[in-house]
């Protein structure tokens, strides 16, 4: 796991003060404070990129719809394949509030 490289104490504050955050309008404000335009619209292409791979969408698809680089989804498909499982977990639970909420 590469973010072994920065746990720290540091970190588990960020993250505990995250899991904090109650509603879409906290996240929105808090990360305008956290992080630049560019940062968070990164973080969102790359989690766009994310799941339309794991709706087995192709790479030239994608590029047209996020404006993402071979390379950015050549990294998040290493993710998905190589990573933590992450996306799946957080895609997963996301799908389990949509059906609750329909």
């Amino acid at each position: 796991m590469q973010i072994e490289k920065i746990r720290g104490e540091g970190l588990d504050a960020f993250f505990k003060g995250i899991l904090t955050l109650e509603t879409l309008e906290e996240c929105y404000a808090f990360f305008d404070d956290v992080c630049t335009v560019n940062e968070i619209q990164s973080m969102t292409q790359r989690f766009q990129v994310a799941k339309m791979l794991s709706e087995g969408k192709t790479y030239n698809v994608i590029e047209a719809e996020t404006g993402a680089s071979t390379a950015t989804i050549s990294r998040v498909k290493r993710s998905l394949n190589y990573g933590n499982d992450m996306y799946e977990v957080v895609f997963g639970r996301m799908k389990k509030q949509e059906d609750v909420n329909e």
